[in-house]
């Protein structure tokens, strides 16, 4: 990487290119899975947040989890799932990283997962952090160094 290109990637922080909390599908963990999994068709997302009534980040949500909770011995029982509460399927152990992270240090984060949340000191939700932004960000730094 030439110096110029990692100067640049360096000196970004994961507030420069964030997707902010109101922009970003969430559920709250008390809600039925039967609403995690209408939120996820709807917006088209494959996983999202999960917030507390305070808005404090508690894990991310998918549809897999969400249909192995449903699965029976010979059909998707789907009656189910105003049932089960999202406490109950969701993943707890997400990385997450601070609007203040440096750039090379988000990126990799997101090497292994399709977005990482972003979090104040109190745990706060303030947004999201996508794989995309960061392989833009990538792409729009090699474009301004070859020109």
């Amino acid at each position: 990487m030439s110096s110029i290109l990692k100067q640049r990637l360096e000196g970004l922080k994961v507030s420069d290119i964030m997707i902010p909390a109101e922009k970003v599908a969430h559920v709250q963990i008390g809600n039925p899975v039967e609403h995690a999994l209408l939120v996820l068709v709807e917006s088209g997302y494959s996983s999202v947040p999960v917030l507390d009534l305070d808005y404090k980040y508690k894990g991310t949500i998918a549809k897999t989890p969400i249909l192995k909770s449903v699965i029976g011995m010979e059909r998707f029982e789907m009656e189910r799932l105003s049932d089960i509460k999202v406490e109950g399927v969701m993943h707890k152990d997400q990385p997450t990283i601070k609007q203040d992270t440096d750039f090379l240090t988000a990126l990799k984060v997101v090497i292994d997962h399709a977005f990482a949340c972003v979090v104040d000191n109190e745990n706060f939700f303030v947004g999201i952090l996508t794989r995309r932004a960061i392989l833009k960000e990538v792409n729009k730094t090699l474009y301004i160094e070859q020109s």
